[in-house]
């Protein structure tokens, strides 16, 4: 079965401004894998010799395994897969002008194809895989022209591809805001600006807006978690013409928050994941960091209540941008090398620090120096794998990882500046007590997160 996408969104060289910046999984940073929600099972396509083909990764026994899906002929290198939660894996070709989809699926030494469909796409229009979705039953998929964007139902629906919506507007990236799978935040390009709107699947396509900082600004979603509410927002909104990392609460009537120690001048910050389970203190919600800087790539890990970054070198062979957190706190994050083709390594969070009332008053401490590619190689993550190799630099097998301590990179002073007016706790008026905002609940449609002034100061009611 063959859909054609609409007319509309063609006609790419009427674009409205330079395109908006590269999502995770649209250039040369994509992550190295993509997983299933609940963490069951992961899908890559890998390389044999010269020859490219899918492999699924099984992640919730007791040890991961790999599992090769050949087919017929060589995939080619930009071919896109996805796991679904039944064990088979989606495969994206694009074949003589048209994206064909087939479910993979292993059978005794062979595999198993079943073709579901193909979207065939006008001219200067762009379809990819959107990340996998809620449940792990459905695929979803977004054609993205330069006047209007489609989300289209590419796998699990009864008569194959199926158009779901049209977003006026080129739009990127891919969020999802609910455990149902029925809202996707989609960050669209129109008048020149990008935000972030959402597109009520389970409604019929309605879309409505969800982040707009300043009229002015380039606000992006990069990542959210269903469970608290935290979203974690690329916006230039505080320094016109350079994006940074901030967050926010779905629904919550706080404007934006941009932490100092998320604005790093000598690396890159990209969030890939956030600890699920923290229904009521997106706060503690940890949150995985891929850093890119001159040392080559690292994790950092933060949450909003603690105002710094700890830095910790990646595993050996890390599937860079992947991985996942459970809800007590242990980073997940798969890897590959000679030695073990498919591999987790795990990292536990240490317990949030305790807060005082002077804590959101007090800048944090200077973080010691990042590591080195040579402390990267003698300490890496607890590993888990067939065949893993004892853990280095001295430490018992199975044993809970801990990055290297360093000295800091310069004196710690005793007194420190006062935080920046963009990373300050609202404050209270003279003589009451701080207000403490109820734990809001992630609402059926989402409240647009707005700012009025960018002081860090609590938004009027």
């Amino acid at each position: 079965m063959t859909v054609c996408a609409s007319s509309g969104s063609s006609a790419a060289h009427e674009q409205e401004g330079p395109p908006p910046p590269s999502a995770a999984g649209e250039d040369g940073g994509a992550p190295g894998c993509a997983i299933t929600m609940d963490g069951a099972y992961a899908a890559r396509l890998t390389r044999g010799g010269d020859l490219w083909y899918p492999e699924r990764w099984t992640l919730d026994g007791p040890e991961p395994y790999a599992v090769p899906l050949p087919g017929n002929q060589p995939e080619e290198p930009g071919t896109e897969v996805q796991p679904m939660a039944d064990g088979r894996v989606l495969i994206r070709r694009l074949v003589a002008g048209r994206h064909t989809f087939s479910l993979l699926y292993p059978t005794g030494p062979g595999t198993g194809e079943l073709p579901v469909g193909a979207v065939e796409c006008p001219d200067g229009t762009r379809l990819r895989l959107l990340p996998p979705a809620p449940g792990g039953e459905r695929a979803y998929a977004l054609a993205a022209g330069s006047r209007s964007s489609a989300v289209w139902l590419v796998a699990g629906g009864p008569f194959g591809p199926e158009l779901l919506a049209e977003v006026p507007g080129h739009c990127s990236g891919g969020v999802w805001l609910d455990r149902a799978g029925g809202m996707l935040a989609l960050d669209r390009r129109t008048g020149g600006h990008t935000k972030t709107v959402v597109v009520d699947l389970s409604g019929g396509g309605t879309v409505s807006p969800l982040l707009q900082i300043t009229p002015g600004s380039d606000d992006r979603l990069l990542l959210a978690d269903p469970d608290s509410g935290l979203l974690l927002i690329g916006s230039d909104a505080p320094s016109p013409g350079r994006e940074r990392l901030g967050w926010g609460v779905l629904g919550s009537t706080l404007p934006v928050r941009f932490p100092e120690c998320l604005r790093q001048s000598d690396c890159v910050m990209t969030p890939f994941a956030i600890q699920p389970g923290q229904v009521l203190t997106p706060e503690h919600c940890a949150v995985a960091l891929r850093c890119q800087g001159p040392f080559g790539s690292w994790i950092g890990v933060w949450r909003p209540t603690e105002r710094r970054v700890r830095h910790i070198p990646a595993p050996e062979g890390w599937l860079a941008g992947t991985g996942l957190w459970t809800e007590d706190g242990v980073l997940r994050l798969p890897y590959a090398t000679a030695a073990v083709p498919c591999g987790v390594a795990r990292w536990t969070a240490p317990a949030p620090e305790p807060e005082s009332p002077q804590a959101a008053l007090l800048p944090a401490p200077r973080e010691a120096a990042r590591p080195t590619p040579q402390e990267a190689a003698r300490t890496a993550p607890q590993e888990a794998g067939p065949a893993a190799p004892r853990a280095a630099a001295g430490a018992a097998q199975g044993a809970p990882w801990a990055p290297p301590s360093a000295p800091p990179r310069v004196p710690l002073p005793l007194l420190l500046p006062p935080p920046s007016s963009t990373d300050e706790v609202p404050e209270a008026p003279h003589g009451e007590a701080p207000e403490a905002e109820p734990p809001a609940p992630v609402a059926a449609r989402p409240v647009p997160l707005q700012q009025a002034a960018l002081t860090g100061r609590m938004a009027s009611r």
